[in-house]
């Protein structure tokens, strides 16, 4: 049963909540990587990009929290079906998250596959353009102004339908403190986890293109 449910869009540092949330015994934790690992799940979430009826608790069987899309992008109907779930919204400068989404994750979702790819890689990224790209930017991502409005409008939506008691708004660059308060945890005596740099990211989607 997913107890935390991370709604920040991609590229909010939902990799570093992810990392977090292990850290302070909520995992597993998924996240769109994970899907790469595990690409059986993509049927699910290409349905559900098709408005069909889901089984949610189906979709996070051994899972204790959630972050990162394509979980975002059905905030309303996950957090409905988990409604003791308490609920983070990762945020950052809509600029910087542009800048970062479009040179990261857009770049790997529109890119050639290559014919000697993983298969699980070209699932996903196909999930990925169902649920995302082409689902909650309307095929338009590209277009800066209506993707910084698609950002901002969700954060928004978020802050006003969800109970204010079972939210937090956060910034990974505040660290363990308002994490940990929120859940009720210790802080670790450790460095709060910094994943997912640009860099990274595109070593990591070079790795997931190969073939097995």
């Amino acid at each position: 049963m997913v107890e935390i449910f991370g709604a920040g869009f991609g590229r909010t540092g939902t990799l570093s909540l992810r990392t977090a949330l292990e850290r302070l015994g909520f995992g597993p934790c998924h996240h769109m990587l994970h899907l790469l690992e595990c690409p059986d799940a993509v049927p699910l979430w290409r349905a559900a990009a098709r408005g069909e009826s889901v089984d949610w608790a189906r979709v996070y069987q051994g899972y204790r929290s959630s972050v990162d899309w394509p979980g975002a992008a059905f905030w309303r109907e996950i957090t409905g079906a988990f409604p003791a779930a308490k609920v983070i919204l990762t945020v950052r400068d809509p600029e910087s998250w542009y800048a970062s989404a479009a040179s990261s994750i857009h770049a790997a979702a529109t890119a050639p596959v290559p014919e000697d790819a993983d298969p699980g890689f070209a699932e996903v990224r196909q999930m990925s353009l169902d649920v995302v790209w082409n689902g909650v930017f309307d095929g338009r991502f590209t277009d800066k102004e209506h993707a910084i409005r698609v950002f901002e409008e969700h954060n928004a939506a978020v802050r006003r339908e969800i109970d204010p008691e079972r939210l937090l708004v956060f910034e990974v660059g505040q660290g363990w403190e308002p994490l940990c308060a929120f859940l009720g945890v210790p802080v670790p005596d450790e460095p709060f986890p910094r994943s997912n740099d640009r860099a990274a990211f595109a070593r990591l989607m070079e790795d997931r293109r190969a073939a097995h």
